[in-house]
């Protein structure tokens, strides 16, 4: 099989150039014909791990996989993997299965929802891409027997009801078209999409003795001549509302099915409300003023239980519902004042939700197989490897030993919550599968990623083709370590950031040595918590990577399938809008960690500080690296030998790569740390944080633009190696693992999980 190449990583901004690609359905996705997901990424033997594939072809063949080495590079020792025994291996019948875009609220079918007379619905809305087709705000409606009703955005922009008796159907519309304006800031990747960046009260109403039917659409702030205010009254011939069986949907069509939905919103929505008679046009215009109408059918009350995914009806009639397909909570609504920053404290003004055509939290695939682990599989990373022809995917996990146990002093902590971040980014899984680098349709940040949809990216072979350079970046990258344990012969355990993220310190402390990836980038406070507890009670951390521990991030505590970000204040391809710092499933402030005191170099010394696209440079030694609490380190390396200085499976050449980490007193690097070796003089496509630039400069490439290889002890034995460097691990296999990069790491890994290292030591 050839190797999956796409465009450039993104982490990189306006230095990156991604070609993005589009896509109505999963099988229509380039050279994707064959994808799936399993409903977990760890798990433990005797656990069972269901897999979700869609196929184009009537049959695929699966088989279990250990997967070694990912990376097809000729430069290194080329894709490796280990075929096992297993009772899914062999032939399966092949189905497509499509994936069904767009969030919503659902709220199931009521007798008090089957308005026959007369009715109003009304909602505050925040359109983000008003003219783009057909779009619900409430709806009951049915197309297939004209039964029901929909207030919502019409084609052209305005306002509209559409309702029908069973046999005809009625229309009507303002026919004032919200204006829409380009975005101020660039879209990423490519594009700029339309938006309105206002607020209205959408409201209509149908008086069944007179047939009148009337629609609203009222601006929260009221200009001259305002050209998105507007209204309309018509005699309809109509008398009756035919009812249907159908679910009631915000910010959809309903279906047949759950998943069958269409004419998704694009933007905010805000109280909205369903009366079982006509509300005057004085009792609409109050609503602006904040005056309610009493005794609603319905009235849905967003700011509650914001951090979940229950919708509250406060009408008294129970007509409580649910989300679906994760839209964004804790955003700011109509009546926000800028007072509050965090939606706990001021839930009031919290009572929106922002809906997307393209949200995705749940493929809900049907199984197509399924496996239970043995009890005598080692602790791996291993997939499901399928092939329908010429077509090939992966569908990797992680075998942890059982909780509790270790059967290695080693753990590989497999960075999976930075794999959800990445997943299928920068075009990779088209218009439906987004990364949290990605923005939505409507040129809005995405904020949630879900490990129950395939991920394109998280898959072996793959490279980026970047500047004439072939660039592994996350897993495919880790896996250059998981190939340099191997071939040493070091013993590991698997584990994963979900499995620390939950566990906390009882997951590391069967361990002499943790080893991180080679991007652990994006992290929870619990799982700080427990790295650290970890630390200070003797464990030793090889962090052998860049940019890590930089982005806060949690996983949903309720579903726990779906990580979180708010990006704001970092280096960063989209931000929070104002008001939306906080996030949503926990209610933490989101943003950089060192925003909260918490800067990587705190924990292990080191934290970001540059990134580019161009080759790497090696390492020079410093005084620290000649300390004797450092000679362990460098047993082997000549005083003026560079570190680094040989081909890369990253960035082509040098240790000293991609996204860079620097030591850093003022931001919390210990005292007593020693600075080992230097990287410095990177190509000037390099450039520093912008976190850390305080006014603009011009000349040559910043000094801050460097890797530090740090080393220092913490209390009670533990230590941390740190190499600030993703592209490190990218050089282990050179000259047939030969090479001072992988003698280094040796060094470092044999010291640490042996009985006479530093776990006896204090820091001074």
């Amino acid at each position: 099989m050839s190797p999956m190449r796409l465009g450039s990583p993104s982490c990189l901004l306006a230095l990156l150039q991604v070609a993005l690609l589009s896509a109505t359905s999963l099988a229509q996705i380039p050279d994707h014909p064959l994808a799936g997901y399993a409903d977990h990424h760890s798990i433990q033997p005797g656990q069972v791990m269901q897999f979700m594939v869609s196929s184009e072809a009537p049959q695929y063949e699966a088989q279990l996989v250990r997967l070694i080495h990912g990376d097809t590079n000729p430069l290194g020792p080329g894709f490796r993997e280990q075929e096992i025994d297993a009772s899914f291996n062999g032939p399966h019948e092949g189905r497509l299965q499509p994936l069904e875009n767009g969030s919503s609220v659902v709220v199931p079918d009521h007798p008090a929802l089957d308005v026959t007379g007369s009715f109003s619905l009304v909602a505050w809305i925040y359109p983000t891409s008003p003219g783009s087709g057909t779009q619900a705000i409430i709806s009951k409606w049915s197309a297939a027997d004209r039964s029901g009703y929909a207030l919502r955005l019409e084609e052209d922009g305005s306002v509209g009801l559409l309702f029908g008796d069973g046999t005809d159907e009625t229309n009507v519309r303002t026919g004032a078209s919200i204006p829409v304006y380009l975005r101020s800031e660039k879209a990423y990747p490519v594009g700029d999409p339309l938006h309105s960046s206002l607020w209205l009260l959408a409201a209509a109403t149908f008086d069944a003795t007179t047939g009148i039917a009337s629609v609203y659409q009222l601006p929260r702030t009221v200009w001259p001549d305002h050209p998105a205010a507007g209204t309309a009254s018509i005699e309809t011939g109509a008398h009756a509302v035919a009812d249907n069986n159908l679910s009631l949907r915000i910010a959809a069509t309903p279906g047949l099915s759950d998943a069958a939905t269409s004419e998704h919103f694009n933007g905010k929505i805000e109280a909205p409300r369903i009366y079982d008679r006509a509300l005057t046009a004085d009792e609409i215009a109050g609503l602006l003023q904040g005056q309610i109408p009493a005794a609603p059918v319905a009235a849905w009350d967003f700011s509650r239980r914001i951090q979940t995914r229950q919708i509250e009806d406060t009408s008294g009639n129970e007509l409580h519902g649910h989300t679906r397909q994760l839209p964004k909570r804790a955003v700011t609504g109509h009546n926000w004042d800028g007072t509050e920053m965090d939606f706990k404290r001021a839930p009031e003004q919290y009572g929106a939700i922002h809906f997307h055509d393209d949200d995705l939290d749940d493929a809900g695939w049907s199984r197509s197989f399924e496996y239970e682990v043995p009890h005598d599989l080692k602790s791996a990373v291993y997939a499901a490897r399928l092939r329908a022809g010429d077509d090939e995917d992966y569908i990797p996990f992680f075998v942890r030993p059982p909780a509790g146990t270790a059967t290695s002093e080693v753990a590989f902590l497999v960075p999976t919550f930075s794999y959800l971040a990445y997943a299928n980014g920068f075009g990779m899984g088209g218009d439906q599968l987004l990364s949290l680098y990605d923005k939505h349709s409507d040129g809005s940040g995405v904020t949630y990623s879900s490990r129950l949809v395939p991920i394109l990216n998280m898959r072996p072979k793959l490279s980026l083709d970047w500047e004439e350079m072939t660039l592994p970046h996350q897993f495919t990258a880790d896996l250059h370590l998981v190939d340099w344990l191997e071939h040493m012969g070091h013993s590991y355990d698997v584990i994963t950031d979900e499995d620390l993220h939950w566990e906390g310190t009882d997951l590391l402390s069967p361990y002499r040595v943790v080893i991180t990836g080679s991007h652990p980038e994006y992290w929870s406070e619990q799982m700080l918590d427990a790295l650290a507890d970890y630390l200070n009670q003797g464990g030793r951390l090889m962090y052998l990577g860049g940019n890590g521990f930089y982005w806060v991030t949690n996983m949903d505590p309720v579903q726990r399938h779906t990580v979180e970000i708010r990006r704001w204040g970092g280096t960063q391809t989209w931000g929070a809008q104002p008001g939306e710092h906080y996030l949503s499933t926990t209610g933490e402030m989101g943003g950089l960690w060192r925003a909260r005191g918490r800067a990587p170099q705190r924990l292990v010394g080191v934290g970001f500080t540059a990134q580019g696209p161009g080759q790497g440079v090696p390492f020079t030694r410093q005084p620290g690296s000649f300390d004797p609490r450092a000679s362990f380190i460098f047993e082997g390396v000549g005083d003026d030998e560079l570190i680094g200085d040989i081909p890369s499976l990253v960035m082509r050449h040098g240790a000293s790569s991609f996204e860079l980490d620097r030591m850093d007193f003022q931001l919390g690097t210990p005292p007593h740390a020693l600075l080992l070796a230097t990287a410095s003089g990177h190509p000037e496509q390099y450039v520093h944080v912008i976190e850390q630039v305080y006014q603009s400069n011009l000349g040559p490439v910043d000094t801050l633009v460097k890797s530090d290889m740090v080393y220092f002890e913490y209390p009670a034995g533990g230590a941390v190696f740190a190499v600030g460097s993703i592209g490190w691990d990218g050089c282990l296999s050179y000259n047939d693992y030969d090479n001072n990069v992988s003698r280094i790491t040796d060094n470092v890994l044999r010291r640490f999980r042996s009985d006479h290292s530093d776990r006896q030591q204090k820091a001074p």
